[in-house]
């Protein structure tokens, strides 16, 4: 890693619609700003317009929500349609009471109402559009990565970042959905600490740290800048996807 690191909104990135081309709006954006990416840059890219760009709404009017749906919005005070979508992206329901419900998402990610949101989505005047995660984070940023790289020559780090709430913490924080071109874990087993002890087992959760980085520019409302571009990071290790953060459910010590 070098002695600065430079975190970068990308301004002008429009309204993202359906079929949009997420690596042009992000070459465009580059351009505007003058930037020439180079070796080990970062584009840390927000899920709403990468789920936006696939096409991920779903119009709670189309959808019949089913008995167990039903039971579990009159435990949670939530809509049973809604209900219904978030079960249909869940692999396991993990909590839920009033106002809450925490599920583990079909791609692994344990988090409330499976990242299904209707924040920042433009409505109708019905109001009952919702926007689900991207169908594979990992592969979108990955494409989104090839683009890039065949534009400029150089190799680049791709993070699809989305914010998260945390057990036993308050507040959310931003993580890694999906990741290209860089560790998304990074191992310091072996290491040593400034008194020469070596690590034994720690792991730095490397593509969830610049998802977070990022998160404190872009930031979570009106601001307008899902995309930020990084310079000063360095690794040396292979790439390994945003899958590989995710903990197995045998490693699971609090399910």
């Amino acid at each position: 890693m070098s002695d600065a690191l430079c975190i970068s909104p990308l301004p002008g990135i429009p309204i993202v619609e359906p079929g949009n081309d997420i690596a042009s709006l992000v070459v465009s954006a580059l351009e505007r700003c003058g930037i020439r990416p180079r070796s080990q840059d970062v584009l840390v890219i927000a899920q709403k317009i990468v789920s936006k760009s696939e096409n991920r709404f779903v119009r709670l009017r189309d959808v019949t929500p089913t008995e167990r749906a039903i039971s579990i919005a009159e435990a949670t005070k939530k809509d049973p349609r809604l209900v219904e979508v978030i079960l249909s992206e869940s692999k396991e329901v993990v909590r839920y009471k009033p106002g809450v419900l925490i599920t583990e998402h079909r791609l692994g990610f344990v988090a409330a109402n499976a990242g299904v949101d209707q924040s920042n989505v433009c409505q109708d005047d019905q109001d009952d559009r919702v926007l689900l995660l991207p169908q594979n984070p990992d592969r979108t940023a990955e494409r989104i990565r090839e683009s890039l790289q065949n534009r400029y020559g150089v190799a680049l780090g791709i993070v699809i970042n989305d914010s998260f709430g945390r057990p036993w913490r308050n507040g959310i924080v931003s993580v890694a959905l999906g990741a290209a071109g860089l560790p998304s874990v990074r191992s310091l087993v072996g290491k040593p600490d400034l008194y020469g002890r070596k690590m034994r087992v720690t792991e730095c959760g490397f593509a969830d740290q610049i998802a977070t980085a990022a998160s404190l520019v872009m930031g979570e409302t009106n601001e307008g800048m899902p995309v930020i571009h990084i310079r000063g990071l360095g690794w040396n290790e292979p790439e390994l996807p945003a899958r590989n953060l995710i903990r197995s459910l045998q490693e699971d010590m609090f399910r």
